[in-house]
């Protein structure tokens, strides 16, 4: 059901297109709604959403105004939030792709394990690849305003984990698909929730442990409800898809100067700076992680083989399910390594 302010808001906009009274206006004026699952004060809305969306009003003089909606505000889950932007119950969602698994099959190419290298370079490759392979399949329905991932991929843990054995039987929280994959390749079993759910599933010993960056862990508390903390050198064991959508018909229904403004705040270089600042972001989380005096295992390449072994495996079964789609994974994984290697500085 619509929400009362968006109502008003749509209500306001068709007034303002009418000519906004016996004065008319001089511009087309818009509000905006941009809804997500993190609190305001994580870093991804604080340090992403908010400077775009501040961005985009400032360069439009005050022509859109963006209203911001976090911690699922407008209603749902946040596995609905996709939906919520193609449907129009939100203009802007901020959204984990894997919350609906197999749905947009060509970005897990950049979720399969030890593929990322850092998140500037899988963010800038994963745009490129949107483009040219996801946009018109994929992401058909919605106009993507940005696509980027986060920083190397932490198991945090009840226990200490050095090797895939020592995963088995924990009850780890994956956030998604291939992660789930993997986990159960280590021997352990994979429970599926939002990110905003971890805390409590963590407190209630419902998971033993779960698969975040470090730069979301202070949000949520992570190192106050575990004390192990597993990170690999080198290409991180998993990493995340995340997508900035907005509705299309929305995006398209923008005078073309607002349009353009979107564009301009949006796109390749947004992607880059969103998966930049996630990991930038990972340091000072670890500190307050390490100033707790928690155990932080920084695995080796070499300590990696084994996890490397485990999980091999998941290539083949990747390729073969895409196959199954109509879809070169192979092809997708060369791409995407090319790209990656190419952009990793």
């Amino acid at each position: 059901m619509i929400s009362r302010k968006r109502f008003l808001n749509l209500a306001a906009a068709a007034v303002m297109a009418l000519g906004g009274g016996a004065g008319g206006v001089s511009a087309q004026e818009v509000t905006l709604t941009l809804h997500q699952f993190l609190p305001p004060q994580a870093n991804v809305p604080k340090l992403i959403l908010d400077v775009w969306a501040d961005n985009v009003e400032e360069a439009s003089a005050g022509r859109i105004k963006i209203d911001r909606f976090p911690s699922m505000q407008l209603g749902g889950r946040p596995p609905e939030l996709i939906d919520q932007a193609i449907d129009g119950v939100a203009d802007v969602v901020w959204t984990v792709v894997g919350y609906t698994p197999g749905r947009f099959p060509r970005t897990e190419v950049f979720e399969l394990p030890f593929m990322m290298t850092n998140a500037r370079a899988a963010s800038r490759a994963y745009w490129e690849m949107f483009e040219t392979h996801m946009r018109d399949a994929d992401f058909k329905d919605v106009e993507i305003l940005g696509t980027w991932v986060h920083g190397p991929g932490i198991i945090h843990s009840n226990r200490e984990v050095r090797t895939p054995a020592d995963m088995e039987g924990m009850k780890i929280r994956g956030g998604s698909r291939l992660v789930n994959s993997l986990l159960e390749k280590v021997g352990a079993a994979p429970v599926g929730m939002p990110v905003p759910a971890v805390p409590e599933g963590l407190s209630k010993g419902v998971i033993d442990g779960t698969t975040i960056p470090w730069e979301v862990t202070t949000a949520l508390k992570i190192p106050e409800l575990v004390d192990n903390h597993t990170e690999f050198t080198g290409n991180a064991l998993y990493v995340l898809t995340f997508v900035l959508a907005m509705n299309k018909d929305r995006y398209n229904s923008l005078p073309d100067d607002l349009r353009q403004i979107i564009d301009d705040n949006s796109g390749l270089e947004f992607s880059v700076f969103a998966g930049g600042v996630m990991e930038d972001n990972d340091a000072p989380a670890r500190q307050l992680a390490a100033d707790r005096g928690n155990t932080i295992v920084t695995l080796t390449a070499e300590e990696a083989q084994a996890w490397r072994d485990v999980a091999a495996p998941i290539y083949d079964e990747w390729v073969a399910e895409m196959s199954e789609k109509g879809i070169d994974g192979q092809a997708l994984i060369d791409e995407a390594r090319m790209l990656i290697d190419q952009y990793t500085e």
